[in-house]
């Protein structure tokens, strides 16, 4: 039986803008760049050996040990082997059958947290708590871990609250109703909340989504957003008001990878020209004169894609930086609002009502969009 496996060392980086969308934010000068991630790059090498001593990388391991092998047992009529019995073909590694889980998910991947990064207009604050984004969309299912490391102190951060969202299977946003995201004339997709969600992190600083792997629209390659939220206030409703944003980013996935999930369904229904990473605008801003690596390590839960996948990622945050996520729309009691192109502070915690059912838009494919 022969199960793909794909670990790569991996960094989250904050991109600098190379050109402006709403929210009109301002590229940082590259001398000021560079000093920010030869600073970043010296505080994590000093964090390694008080990982090692605490703890915390024998942890992750085991954690993501149990995470693969939780997920591959819920294959119903599937094979559920361990990942140690299985074949892992490892690009620049020896990973064998009889490779020990701490071989396999040692190689923790680990941001060098970059100035702020690109929110994009797809931002919508106001969305709920929860640990399953999927709702009733379809694709390839992945389980993402997130591990958030204090750069200063090398501790894991604490009640930190992960923000994600990303297209679905065929390039559209929920929440929204915007040229580039899908049919503008689908006025109910404002009320969707698809592949959004936030949690908070434990006590190693961890969270874990269950979502699906991101489409594709014109302009940009597969990724997800993310935004660290901070001293938050949780509300009843389940959404989350006030506070700090530490970290905006964007993750992405390996490009071969991603043109074997392209051509399965309804990946392949998607009819707008795919931008690999190497032609992303982002991509590149973010690992340019960097050691940054943006991909996020991954392994196969089974013997497909159909059967998920596994990926995570380290990021290491400032947790003195203070960010503003720009955003053109936000989820309320009411539904999806639009609002000004000038708002700049998340408004978290507006929602309300019971928990979403989503439902994927319908009609033509993207066809715009550089976010």
């Amino acid at each position: 039986m022969h199960v793909q496996s794909v670990i790569k060392l991996a960094a989250v980086g904050c991109a600098v803008l190379a050109t402006a969308h709403p929210g009109h934010q301002e590229k940082r000068a590259n001398s000021d760049l560079l000093d920010f991630k030869a600073n970043m790059r010296r505080g994590l090498e000093n964090c390694a050996s008080k990982f090692e001593r605490s703890g915390l990388n024998a942890r992750a391991e085991a954690r993501r040990r149990a995470l693969v092998d939780l997920h591959r047992r819920r294959l119903a009529g599937r094979d559920t082997d361990s990942v140690l019995n299985k074949s892992h073909l490892v690009t620049g590694s020896d990973i064998t059958p009889d490779s020990s889980a701490s071989e396999v998910f040692a190689n923790t991947s680990t941001c060098i947290l970059n100035p702020e990064g690109e929110t994009g207009p797809y931002y919508v604050p106001g969305e709920y708590i929860r640990s399953d984004v999927r709702e009733d969309q379809s694709g390839v299912p992945v389980v993402i871990e997130g591990q958030f490391i204090n750069v200063e102190t090398c501790e894991p951060i604490t009640d930190l609250y992960w923000d994600i969202w990303n297209c679905n299977a065929t390039g559209v946003y929920s929440g929204l109703v915007a040229n580039g995201n899908g049919n503008t004339d689908d006025t109910s997709n404002l009320n969707t909340t698809f592949l959004r969600g936030i949690q908070k992190t434990d006590s190693d600083g961890v969270v874990t989504f269950e979502s699906l792997f991101p489409g594709h629209y014109s302009g940009r390659t597969t990724h997800h957003h993310m935004v660290a939220h901070l001293d938050v206030t949780v509300l009843d409703n389940n959404t989350i008001t006030g506070g700090t944003v530490a970290h905006i980013g964007q993750l992405f996935w390996d490009q071969d990878l991603i043109n074997d999930v392209e051509a399965t369904y309804p990946y392949n229904t998607n009819t707008v020209t795919l931008t690999t990473n190497a032609e992303d605008r982002v991509f590149s801003d973010e690992t340019e004169n960097s050691d940054s690596d943006p991909v996020l390590n991954y392994v196969y839960l089974g013997d497909s894609l159909d059967d998920g996948l596994f990926g995570w990622v380290t990021v290491a945050v400032n947790v003195s930086a203070t960010y503003d996520p720009n955003y053109s729309f936000v989820y309320t009691s009411s539904g999806g609002v639009a609002v000004d192109d000038d708002s700049s502070t998340p408004g978290g915690g507006q929602s309300g009502g019971s928990q979403p059912s989503g439902g994927q838009p319908s009609g033509s494919q993207p066809t715009g969009g550089q976010f």
